[in-house]
């Protein structure tokens, strides 16, 4: 089984907790795993991610219990079959509007008859040719997740989700705010509503449907819409929090530092608070 799909089907009461992978370093993609997300969205759409790098991203996911979704860049079937080829095993396309779209979208993960993607007697994705059987299994194995960014996307969500072969719709509050003239507002109540819509709508057909938010009390109103599973920023964007954060606390508004011994003995400090 798709392992995203795995996820959602033993998943409990509470919506899987994934994260946005921006920062391109195995490193820090494999902190990621480790610290407990469920899954992660290895990005190259908004990161400098060529295809090695990708590769290397799924190697340092690979060690952790973290399911890695790559999102590639567009609906591009050249993209999607090196992707693929490179060992995803789940993919993210993004800004699909309508059903031909998705068919499009879909079609490019499979081989033929299901599809158009081309085939390869040894790459990654076939562990170097081990995979018995490979091209007649991966069809069943290679998921699909298709990005909803715009009002007139979600206008045909029960027409794209309807497609053969969608394992997923995944709203995307960004690009969605700015379609609606709130852009980088994702909370505003005119984004907020259409993200409960599509995820009562999505509910009533069965699709799965993700998100994701910024904090953590955003993420608690996506479950409660709803959301079958939902990412928590990205890894640069909680090290920029935590690093402020420890910058902000140890910083006086003169912009000196003062440093504190916690363990009971002589406490310093230079500037005022």
């Amino acid at each position: 089984m798709n392992p995203l799909r795995q996820l959602l089907k033993s998943a409990g009461a509470q919506a899987p907790l994934g994260t946005w992978i921006m920062a391109a370093s195995p490193l820090v993609t494999e902190a990621m795993g480790h610290a407990g997300f469920q899954w992660g969205v290895i990005d190259m759409e908004h990161t400098p991610l060529d295809m090695m790098e990708v590769i290397h991203l799924l190697q340092a996911a690979g060690n952790t219990k973290m399911v890695p979704i790559v999102r590639v860049p567009w609906n591009d079937a050249v993209t999607v079959k090196r992707v693929l080829d490179a060992g995803a095993q789940t993919l993210l396309i993004p800004f699909v509007q309508n059903a031909d779209e998705a068919r499009r979208a879909v079609a490019a993960t499979r081989y033929p008859p299901e599809g158009i993607r081309g085939l390869a007697g040894m790459s990654r994705g076939s562990k170097f040719g081990t995979t018995p059987d490979y091209a007649k299994s991966a069809n069943k194995t290679v998921g699909a997740v298709l990005q909803l960014e715009t009002p007139a996307a979600v206008t045909q969500l029960e027409a794209i989700a309807a497609v053969p072969g969608v394992d997923s719709l995944f709203m995307g509050p960004g690009d969605l705010s700015a379609a609606l003239g709130h852009a980088g507002n994702t909370t505003h109540p005119d984004v907020m509503n259409v993200m409960a819509d599509a995820a009562r709508r999505c509910n009533a057909i069965g699709m799965p449907v993700g998100t994701v938010g910024g904090t953590p009390e955003l993420v608690v109103q996506y479950r409660a819409m709803g959301f079958d599973y939902v990412a928590i920023g990205s890894d640069l964007g909680l090290l920029m929090r935590g690093a402020q954060a420890a910058v902000k606390a140890l910083t006086t508004p003169d912009g000196e530092t003062h440093v504190h011994t916690l363990s009971g003995g002589t406490q310093t400090r230079s500037g005022g608070y």
